[in-house]
């Protein structure tokens, strides 16, 4: 009988020590989430909901963020800015709301799909576009009410929509549109192709454009800023990788990338 209680004592130990090995071993293991020290999955992705115009700096500032965080993926999802935060309020997933203007994030705030108060990271401008070469001899905010042009302006519900007969008005322009697009790439995609003889987008669209459209500067006293808003939505799969995200953007490192698509400061 002693004998046997020894054996089973060797035993009760020796299974002890695989366990604890194992353990041992899970909490070494660089990909165990016991050894990360973070509660975030081993490839956690951040949503991001971003204004078209924001499509090449965003696309740039997904891959520094990916870069910064090994293990983090940036899914990005670009279009109206006001449709994304309905979007949102009706339940699409999402971590991070880009919005090309104070407006639309604010109805987001009222809406109660924020978490915390936005952050405006960048400022932006509106410009007069028309295809390479300007095949019909635009020269200013006079020609939109030419009926002999064809002249698109983004949705008035979208904020380049509003930005660009915010400036019209201002210059005493009644506009002759032909189309109203959805969002400002839809708008500049129509010009770059020479279905439109001109439309209002912002500056950074014509800089992004590269040789396909030629860009005719406003008016100092018909210029408009639009303010780039950015914050956590309150139902953010991942919260604290979307704060990242946002103070990212915020950082001086993203301040440089938006600065290199000709974005302003905030």
């Amino acid at each position: 009988m002693r004998d046997r209680l020894a054996r089973l004592t060797l035993v009760a130990v020796a299974v002890a020590v695989v366990v604890v090995a194992g353990l041992a071993a899970c909490s070494d293991d660089p990909d165990g989430a016991a050894g990360s020290g973070t509660d975030r999955p081993p490839r956690a992705t951040v949503t991001v909901f971003a204004a078209a115009s924001l499509t090449e700096a965003f696309t740039a500032l997904g891959d520094a963020f990916e870069a910064a965080e090994p293990g983090v993926s940036v899914e990005l999802s670009f279009g109206p800015s006001s449709e994304l935060a309905t979007q949102i309020a009706e339940g699409a997933p999402a971590d991070v709301l880009a919005s090309a203007d104070e407006r639309t994030m604010a109805a987001a705030v009222d809406a109660g799909s924020i978490e915390g108060e936005p952050t405006v990271f960048a400022t932006n401008g509106m410009e007069i576009a028309v295809p390479a070469g300007n095949p019909g001899g635009v020269d200013g905010l006079d020609d939109f009410a030419d009926a002999d042009l064809v002249i698109g302006l983004c949705a008035q519900d979208v904020p380049c929509g509003r930005l660009a007969r915010q400036v019209l008005g201002s210059a005493g322009v009644e506009p002759s549109i032909d189309t109203d697009e959805a969002d400002v790439k839809a708008l500049l995609a129509k010009i770059a192709s020479g279905d439109l003889d001109a439309g209002l987008v912002y500056r950074t669209d014509v800089r992004a454009a590269d040789d396909d459209v030629d860009g005719i500067t406003l008016p100092e006293e018909h210029q408009v800023v639009t303010r780039y808003p950015i914050a956590p939505v309150a139902t953010a799969a991942q919260p604290d990788l979307a704060e990242d995200f946002v103070a990212f953007v915020a950082s001086p490192e993203g301040r440089a990338i938006l600065e290199r698509f000709g974005f302003g400061p905030p």
